[in-house]
């Protein structure tokens, strides 16, 4: 399985043709890009979430060491908050801090499970400062571009927004191959994320 990097974004191969409008948004609209409104976890950030944003999020984690046989330990504890590069975990044992393990979980129910390989960044107590016990994580890569589904959570909203001024708009309109205006989306989305005063990750 490749590594996949997480902040990288998904592409889409998309074909070109005469309704290449109305192909770009039934795309994005399977792609799910509608975020809900999510709330964000604003106490002290952990190392395991870098500068990425936290949103509190209650989900089942599934996590093991090993694979078939060699398995030898699995568990399921429920997330207190999750970031693209990272959450922390209700638990009440603790793993040593380094340990590696895979995750697996579903931050919608219906939606697709991200799968990824994490460690064990740090651990909590009752008696520290948070008054929770649990433990830090840090995703070290994640499997079949899972990622993007921990994305859309931030940038779903915002997404369908500009998809939808920029498929309306004469530009786009002006383009007659499909490739060539979601080749453009992305332009103006970059072009708009290095001018706008304001982090898309972090607009509610």
């Amino acid at each position: 399985m490749a590594k996949s990097n997480p902040t990288r974004t998904r592409s889409t191969t998309m074909p070109s043709g005469p309704a290449a409008r109305e192909g770009l948004s039934t795309a994005l609209h399977r792609a799910d890009l509608v975020g809900t409104r999510i709330e964000l976890d604003t106490q002290d950030d952990g190392p395991e979430h870098r500068a990425f944003p936290r949103a509190k999020l209650m989900v089942p984690f599934g996590l093991w060491i090993g694979e078939g046989d060699g398995k030898r330990f699995s568990a399921t504890l429920t997330s207190v908050n999750v970031s693209v590069s990272g959450a922390f975990l209700r638990s009440s044992f603790f793993l040593p801090v380094g340990t590696e393990l895979s995750v697996r979980f579903q931050v919608e129910p219906t939606g697709p499970a991200v799968e990824a390989r994490a460690e064990i960044l740090r651990q909590e107590s009752e008696a520290d400062r948070t008054g929770r016990t649990g433990l830090g994580i840090r995703f070290l890569e994640f499997f079949r571009q899972t990622e993007v589904t921990l994305a859309r959570l931030f940038l779903g909203e915002q997404l369908r927004k500009f998809a939808e001024g920029y498929l309306s708009s004469h530009r786009a309109r002006s383009l007659s191959s499909e490739l060539d205006r979601v080749v453009d989306a992305l332009a103006a989305w970059e072009l708009l994320k290095v001018t706008s005063p304001n982090d898309p990750w972090r607009t509610q």
